[in-house]
């Protein structure tokens, strides 16, 4: 996924712990949205002064974004990378939503994807966030889209598969298991939409 690069400074305290402070960044950000977390409450959570949080993460908008990196590398990259490496289509695909649905319920994270749903109806001045989370949602989309060419590719999926569109309903899909997982949905129900989108893959030809 989309690399952010850490903002650094000489000013950052001695003991700092990035990754730390990051999560704490990540559950206000989670809790209130990008637009209504206030640098108090990102301070009170980090156990930081204003000056301390500028030096380490220069604004409100780069610790974001680098906490959405952190969340993205903690809780989803291994997923992303393991449907695009397993050999067969269905089994990556079926693999990575069930995953989805492990991830969006679980205690250790925040509940539905931050990606999705922590920066919505932002104003003119987070602009450049909403920019670059819409950049990351095409991302996921794109992660699908590659998947599926190659299971074109390798004879896995009909020649005549409309990979673009199917793509777009799969990232829809996951769009959507993160809105439920929010209004409390349980493993159990994502993970029988995790079955059902198997549904939309065409049988294979080899079949």
């Amino acid at each position: 996924m989309a690399t952010i690069v850490p903002h650094r400074s000489k000013g950052r305290p001695r003991s700092f712990d990035r990754d730390a402070a990051l999560d704490r960044a990540l559950n206000v950000f989670w809790q209130r949205g990008y637009e209504p977390a206030t640098i108090a409450d990102l301070c009170a959570a980090m156990e930081i002064n204003p000056p301390s949080l500028y030096a380490a993460f220069g604004n409100k908008a780069q610790l974001f974004m680098e906490a959405v990196h952190h969340y993205e590398t903690v809780f989803w990259d291994a997923t992303w990378d393991g449907m695009d490496q397993g050999a067969d289509v269905t089994e990556a695909i079926s693999g990575f939503f069930h995953d989805a649905a492990r991830i969006l319920t679980s205690q250790d994270a925040p509940c539905g994807c931050l990606v999705i749903l922590a920066a919505t109806n932002v104003s003119a001045e987070g602009r450049e966030v909403n920019e670059a989370l819409k950049a990351l949602r095409h991302e996921g989309r794109n992660c699908f889209l590659t998947r599926l060419e190659r299971a074109v590719a390798d004879g896995q999926l009909p020649k005549a598969t409309d990979t673009d569109a199917l793509a777009s309903t799969l990232n829809a899909m996951l769009e959507g298991m993160s809105l439920l997982a929010r209004d409390g949905a349980s493993r159990q129900e994502l993970d029988r939409i995790a079955a059902t989108a198997m549904v939309l893959l065409p049988a294979s030809p080899k079949h």
